[in-house]
């Protein structure tokens, strides 16, 4: 039986694809504050800004592909079960070949109604003002937002509880509840942590890799 690696993975291993992280250092997202453009007020206030903000990043999406990392983990499953746990909202994972993949907060190429979180469908294109589900309720995009539930929290849960091995990527492991995961393996759990500037110090059952993505992915795979 192969052992089950969780992948915890966050902005870190998607900017050397060219998707910027999520928040610069002046707390700004693409030039904008992210309450206006990551929350549900945010929305209700000027729903055509919210709109064309995702819309740029659904464009920008198209344009870049997955790199070293994405598809090292994908290699992966050759050896091991994979389950990745993704704070991202690309689809970069499952292009490089990642068959078994949570989005903790929503994935960019799909939408959902103002309604109902539940009404998820997929949508490659511009979500204009106007753009309705056949209910007649307008469409946003499948991301959750600041003040939202996580609906994929319980299950990344559940599967951090079978993990043989906890790799995190990528993340500062401070926003919660997707911070708190690492908590949910079983007790001596080997760790993994690869980021430039990791949030922890090497311990026991904890190896901490200061490195890019690209290049600790393939290190953490050495050591494996």
């Amino acid at each position: 039986m192969k052992k089950h690696i969780v992948v915890l993975t966050g902005a870190g291993i998607s900017a050397e694809s060219g998707i910027k992280t999520f928040r610069d250092a002046d707390g700004l997202w693409e030039g904008h504050d992210v309450m206006e453009v990551a929350t549900p007020e945010g929305f209700a206030l000027n729903p055509g800004l919210v709109l064309d903000f995702y819309n740029q990043r659904r464009r920008q999406l198209r344009e870049v592909t997955p790199n070293q990392a994405h598809l090292d983990l994908a290699a992966l499953e050759q050896a091991y079960k994979v389950t990745i746990i993704t704070q991202n909202v690309d689809d970069l994972h499952e292009r490089a070949g990642s068959t078994s993949v949570i989005h903790l907060h929503g994935e960019l190429l799909k939408a959902r109604n103002v309604v109902d979180e539940t009404s998820v469908i997929t949508w490659e294109t511009d979500i204009n003002i106007g753009d309705v589900c056949k209910n007649g309720h307008q469409l946003r995009p499948h991301i959750v937002w600041f003040g939202e539930n996580v609906p994929m929290i319980d299950a990344a849960m559940a599967i951090c509880k079978t993990a043989d091995i906890l790799v995190i990527i990528g993340t500062s492991m401070q926003v919660y509840p997707a911070a708190g995961l690492m908590h949910y393996v079983p007790k001596n759990t080997p760790i993994y942590f690869i980021d430039p500037k990791p949030a922890m110090d090497s311990k026991e059952h904890v190896t901490v890799i200061a490195e890019s993505a690209t290049l600790g992915v393939r290190k953490m795979i050495e050591q494996l």
